[in-house]
């Protein structure tokens, strides 16, 4: 034992810088696969955390004050109701915003849907006027308990006593409205109820929901919510994370692991007749391979140590999303399993793709083989003679010999330096896409900056004259956003009317053609997948008591509501009920107005009739992307660096044996030394040639099968442009190159007994 940790130390004594390579990949590898694991325990697990501790419902109905619901309670499944409770629809505002809400009438707190009491009290029927506001709506209009809400058009005020999580749809400005809890006193004029219910089985919840449906009759139904869409909707941007930081994880510590094995092989090559003095001295093949295994094993253990040890002090202090999800996974009961599991499972890969390699340590013959008198690339072929002919120069043509003429190695470095190059060239994709969102958001689904809603209190023509009016408004397009049933009747879609057939609403189309006819439609890819249509097909779906069927011509990429949209002109939903009134304007800006400074003007305008707030980009949310991306592109740059430097030791170990026929024949040590530079640059050019082949495909395809999933839909990928693509191509080639020279060039100023033995 004494023998082999001596022979390690003076190893690692040797090749130290490599050893430091392979700690710091191991721990930026270890690092982002614990972040992964945190963002999806951060994703799940708070949702999880605040239905289980509300006994929240699975199913939520939206229905008319008419509707008998005590039917629901006797369904086979229903295992308890909440409510039914009086609802109202209002605008509230505090300090300066304002924002749609629910204004729910609940007589005590329930004890299905029990919304858990964050800051303040409960409702106090000593305190009629009193409300409970939704954590997150509270955020939006910055209020806490005491503050006072005003209801605009009137002279009615709300005060909060209490703000409570929900596991219910979150609100949304402009897309789903706040819940606010409140007394029945205090809904003296409900526009409708709501009811929810606990199931026996979550399981059953379409079943359920169609089941309601057809007790209470589809015109009674307003609006359907599920938990499965409320679970969904709270992962969001969360879960995006998680999957990026676990697949680029993932793919690093592959590719540390074949690195780890070419380094090992290529040293095994370097280091035979040490290893058959081994052999000779008494070391039998199992101890050659521990040698091996305890060194790489070491270097592995020490790097997954030090990230998991970060990780648990300095994680929670990360800034923005990574540090929340750090801190709420450290409170989850799978938090410690997780951080021993994650760093043990890549050690032990590391460990498995080391062992292969250093198996071939232990076959070496304690008797070094005699090598054969070849050139150990192989003889010139005829193209590269003829290329010497036309005095093209000896350097080109013996570094590319020297390259590719060993194939199955040749392929097998290219292949271990093309997996982080490729990667690299899919995290910049994933980078581009996101500046996409921002840089051109009309071409992701976003071609409108500002949301207007309007009360009664102005008329359509009013309206659209004061919008158009301010100068940074381009076009302002009217509309209608409601709730339908789909075919089936057990998820609620949502059906808009935007822009008229003279004036049409500009959606980015990734499938089809616009819809310029009556009955025409395009659809969001979540709903085509909910309906399990395509484009092409008619749909049937209920609006209030009242059928609607429209003809799909197109897919466009909506990145509101998972993609489950479907939009139609004002006009044909007018074909349909003549007197339908624009609620919502969406308007697009002139090039280069400022959304806030336009929102403030139109607000000042409306005189309080205007509810003016800028569409949500969800890009906005993954903006903790970036700093992930760029540490991922680092570590994989030091993947590649040491599969660089393991390739650059292979080629000038190989190539000594050659240095007396290049000596022979007139070769300076400048020209040798370029042979192994050239060879050493062509082998990163092909490197780099096949991951930008292989990674804008691959790129493309991850992040449209990610929009597919999400019901954004395919068509959102951007790969990085030839600016960014060829100054990268080029500086990795170049950077080959420069670490070459130094040990090419001291490799061909060795002096000619030192060959003779390296060649014996």
């Amino acid at each position: 034992m004494r023998a082999t940790l001596r022979w390690a130390h003076s190893d690692l004594r040797t090749h130290r810088g490599e050893a430091l390579f392979l700690v710091l990949a191991t721990a930026g590898i270890v690092a982002s696969l614990l972040l992964a694991t945190a963002l999806f325990g951060y994703a799940t697990n708070p949702w999880q955390r605040v239905f289980t501790q509300s006994h929240g419902a699975h199913v939520w109905l939206h229905t008319d004050k008419a509707a008998d619901t005590g039917k629901l309670a006797g369904l086979d499944g229903v295992d308890t109701v909440a409510g039914p409770y009086p609802t109202a629809a209002v605008t509230v505002s505090s300090r300066g915003s304002r924002a749609s809400v629910e204004l729910r009438g609940t007589p005590e707190r329930p004890s299905v849907g029990r919304p858990p009491i964050v800051s303040g009290s409960w409702l106090d029927p000593s305190a009629p006027n009193g409300v409970v506001l939704e954590s997150r709506l509270a955020r939006a209009l910055l209020a806490e308990p005491g503050d006072t809400l005003t209801v605009p058009g009137t002279a009615r005020e709300l005060t909060v006593v209490g703000l409570a999580d929900s596991a219910e749809p979150r609100y949304r400005p402009g897309e789903q409205p706040g819940l606010v809890w409140a007394l029945p006193s205090a809904v003296p004029d409900p526009g409708g109820q709501v009811i929810g219910l606990r199931l026996t089985d979550p399981g059953d919840t379409s079943y359920i929901v169609q089941r309601a449906v057809t007790v209470l009759g589809s015109g009674a139904i307003g609006e359907v919510s599920t938990w499965q869409q409320a679970r969904a909707e709270a992962q969001g941007d969360n879960r995006l994370l998680g999957q990026v930081l676990g697949l680029f994880g993932l793919g690093a510590l592959v590719a540390a692991g074949l690195a780890v094995h070419g380094a090992i092989g290529t040293r095994i090559r370097g280091h035979l007749r040490d290893l058959s003095v081994l052999k000779a001295i008494g070391f039998t093949p199992g101890q050659v391979v521990r040698i091996f295994l305890l060194q790489h094993f070491a270097y592995a253990l020490l790097g997954a140590l030090a990230a998991a040890g970060l990780a648990e002090a300095l994680g929670s202090r990360i800034p923005g999303r990574l540090g929340d999800a750090v801190g709420v996974w450290q409170g989850l009961p799978g938090h410690t399993v997780a951080l021993i599991v994650v760093p043990v499972g890549a050690v032990l890969f590391i460990g498995a793709t080391t062992g292969l390699a250093a198996w071939r340590a232990g076959r070496v013959p304690p008797v070094p083989l005699p090598r054969p008198a070849a050139t150990s690339g192989g003889r010139l072929s005829g193209v590269a003679r003829r290329a010497l002919g036309v005095r093209i120069p000896p350097a080109l043509v013996l570094g590319w010999h020297t390259a590719f003429t060993r194939r199955p190695r040749s392929l097998a470095t290219v292949a271990r330096l093309t997996l982080p190059l490729l990667l690299i060239v899919v995290a910049m994709s994933a980078w581009t896409t996101i500046d996409r969102f921002h840089s051109e958001p009309e071409r992701v689904g976003l071609p409108t900056a500002l949301s207007v809603r309007a009360d009664a209190g102005r008329s359509e023509q009013q309206i659209r004259s004061l919008l158009e009016r301010d100068p940074g408004v381009a076009a302002a397009y009217p509309g209608v956003e409601t709730a339908a049933l789909g075919p089936s009747q057990t998820a609620t879609i949502a059906l808009r009317g935007l822009g008229t057939h003279q004036d049409p609403y500009p959606h980015t189309l990734a499938e089809g053609r616009p819809a310029r006819g009556s009955d025409e439609a395009v659809a969001g890819q979540g709903l085509l997948d909910l309906l399990d249509a395509r484009v092409g097909d008619w749909v049937r779906m209920t609006v209030g008591d009242q059928p609607l069927i429209l003809h799909i011509v197109g897919r466009s990429i909506e990145p509101e509501n998972a993609g489950r949209v479907i939009s139609t002109s004002l006009d044909t939903l007018r074909e349909n009920d003549p007197g339908l009134r624009p609620t919502l304007y969406e308007l697009r800006l002139a090039p280069g107005a400022d959304p806030r400074e336009v929102a403030d003007r139109l607000t000042a305008a409306g005189d309080g009739h205007l509810d003016v707030h800028t569409v949500a980009n969800p890009a906005d949310g993954l903006s903790p992307l970036r700093a992930v991306v760029a540490g991922l592109i680092a570590v994989l740059a030091l993947i590649g660096l040491i599969e660089l430097l393991t390739a650059i030791g292979g080629t000038v170990r190989e190539s000594e044996r050659d240095l007396l026929a290049l000596k022979a024949i007139g070769l300076s040590p400048r020209q040798i030394t370029a042979i192994t530079v050239t060879a050493t640059g062509l082998t990163a050019l092909a490197a780099v040639l096949a991951a930008t082949a292989l990674g804008l495909p691959l790129a493309h395809w991850l992040i449209d099968a990610q929009g597919r999933s999400s019901g954004i839909g395919a068509g959102i990928a951007q790969g990085p442009s030839a600016v960014l693509v060829v100054p990268l191509g080029a500086a990795a080639v170049l950077c080959a190159a420069a670490l070459a020279a130094v040990p090419a060039a001291r490799a061909a100023r060795r002096r000619l007994a030192d060959t003779l033995s390296a060649v014996a």
